[in-house]
C-alpha cells in the first residue's frame, strides 16, 4: 500500500487508546507502521535493482522479527537523549510496552503490502517466493477516509495540524475528481469529508471528543478488517468464477488466474489469465453480463524464444524479472540485431514499470545500451 495508509494504520491504532500505554507510544507506532519501508533507499540506485530489492527482506519473517527491537531502540534513545534532557521530570518510556506497540505496527506493513497485485516476499531471506493478495488496490481511499479519517480526528487540535491536514485532503479529493472512479464513489467520498469537517468543528468539549475519538478508532478499524477480509474472499470468488467461464469459452489449459482490484469499485476487477503461450487480458463486473470481458487480442509470451531467453541472462534482465509476476517479450529485429523489451502483463499500460530494453547482435551477444 501507499505510505498515507501505512501512516494512518499506525495512527488509527494511537488513536485507539493504544498512544497511552507509555509515552512515546504513538511514535513507535507510526515509526513501525512504516518501518519495512526502508528499503525505499534501493531507489537511488538501478531501476531493476529497486525493483529486485523492494518488499523482499525488509518485509519478510526476519525482518518482522528484527524491526521492532530496532524501532524500540531508536525511540528509547530519543527518550533518553532528547526528550527526558528537555524534561527532566517527564515519566520515561518503558521497554515492554514500546516493544509490543512496535511489533503490533510492523505486523500491520506486510499484512497491507500483501493485499494488492504487486505483492510481498513473506518469507525472505529464506526462500524468495511472491505473495499476491489481489484484494485491495495498491490506493484504496476507503482505507484513506476511515483510517486516515479518525487520525485526523485525534490529531488535528493546532491550526498548522489542521493546515497540514487539508493539504492532503485536497489534492486527495481532487484526485477522486478527476480519477475514472464510479459517480456513487465519489459522492460518498465527498460526503465523508464533509461529515470528517463538521465532526471537527463541533462544539463538543476536548474531553468528550477525546473519549468519542477513541471509540471512532476503534471502530474504524474493527471495520478496515472486515472490508479487507471481505475483498480477500471476494477474490477468491471471482477467481473461481473466471476460471469456470473460460473453461465454458473453451479457453485453455489455463496455468495462472489474476483477478485484481481497481480504484474506488469493489464491483470491478482486471482479469488477467496465463496460458502456455500467451495472456489474456480482461475485466470482470459483477452487475454487468457477460460478467466476464477478455480483450479480443491476447498478449504473446515469447519467453521461451532464443532470442528472449538470450536477453534474459543479462543482469538488468535478471533483476526485472525477480520482479515480474506474468513477463512477456516484445523482440524487434534491428540493424545490429535485436531489441528485446520485456514487460510485465500486470502493468503493461505502466510506462514507469517497463523492463528493460535489451540489444542483441546477431549472434545473440548482449550490446551496449544506447
Amino acid at each position: 500500500m501507499d505510505p498515507f495508509a501505512h501512516t494512518f494504520a499506525g495512527a488509527a491504532l494511537a488513536a485507539s487508546g493504544l498512544g497511552r500505554k507509555t509515552p512515546l507510544a504513538t511514535a513507535a507506532l507510526l515509526m513501525g507502521a512504516n518501518a519495512p519501508d526502508v528499503d525505499v533507499v534501493a531507489y537511488f540506485g538501478d531501476p531493476f535493482q529497486s525493483l529486485e530489492l523492494r518488499r523482499g527482506l525488509t518485509h519478510g519473517v526476519l525482518a518482522l522479527a528484527i524491526l521492532p527491537f530496532a524501532v524500540t531502540g531508536l525511540v528509547l534513545l530519543w527518550d533518553r537523549v532528547v526528550r527526558r534532557k528537555r524534561r527532566p521530570d517527564s515519566e520515561p518510556a518503558r521497554a515492554g510496552p514500546l516493544l509490543g506497540l512496535a511489533a503490533l505496527a510492523v505486523l500491520t506493513h506486510p499484512l497491507l503490502d500483501w493485499l494488492n497485485n504487486y505483492g510481498i516476499r513473506w518469507l525472505m531471506p529464506f526462500d524468495t517466493r511472491w505473495f499476491y493478495g489481489d484484494a485491495v488496490f495498491i490506493i484504496d481511499p476507503w482505507i484513506w477516509l476511515g483510517l486516515g479519517g479518525v487520525a485526523f480526528l485525534a490529531y488535528s487540535r493546532s491550526r498548522a495540524a489542521i493546515a497540514a491536514w487539508c493539504a492532503f485532503w485536497a489534492p486527495t479529493s481532487l484526485l477522486m475528481s478527476v480519477t475514472a472512479v464510479p459517480v456513487l464513489a465519489r459522492a460518498l467520498w465527498f460526503a465523508g469529508i464533509a461529515a470528517l469537517f463538521a465532526v471537527r468543528f463541533s462544539r463538543r468539549t476536548a474531553s468528550e471528543l477525546g473519549s468519542a475519538f477513541e471509540r471512532a478508532a476503534r471502530a474504524a478499524l474493527g471495520v478496515a478488517a472486515v472490508y479487507v477480509s471481505t475483498l480477500v474472499l471476494v477474490d477468491f470468488a471471482e477467481r473461481s468464477a473466471v476460471r469456470a467461464e473460460l473453461a465454458t469459452r473453451g479457453i485453455g489449459p489455463v496455468e495462472r488466474v489474476m483477478v485484481a482490484p481497481v480504484p474506488a469499485n469493489p464491483f470491478t476487477s482486471e482479469v488477467l489469465v496465463e496460458t502456455s503461450e500467451t495472456y489474456h487480458a480482461g475485466t470482470w463486473r459483477w452487475l454487468a453480463e457477460p460478467r466476464l470481458e477478455l480483450d479480443p487480442e491476447t498478449i504473446p509470451k515469447h519467453m521461451a524464444d532464443r532470442i528472449a531467453d538470450a536477453a534474459a541472462q543479462t543482469l538488468e534482465a535478471r533483476r526485472y524479472l525477480t520482479w515480474a509476476r506474468f513477463p512477456y517479450a516484445v523482440i524487434e529485429p534491428d540493424a545490429d540485431g535485436y531489441v528485446v523489451r520485456l514487460l510485465d502483463a500486470r502493468y503493461r499500460a505502466a510506462g514507469r514499470l517497463y523492463g528493460p530494453a535489451v540489444r542483441l547482435d546477431r549472434n545473440l551477444r548482449p550490446l551496449p545500451t544506447e
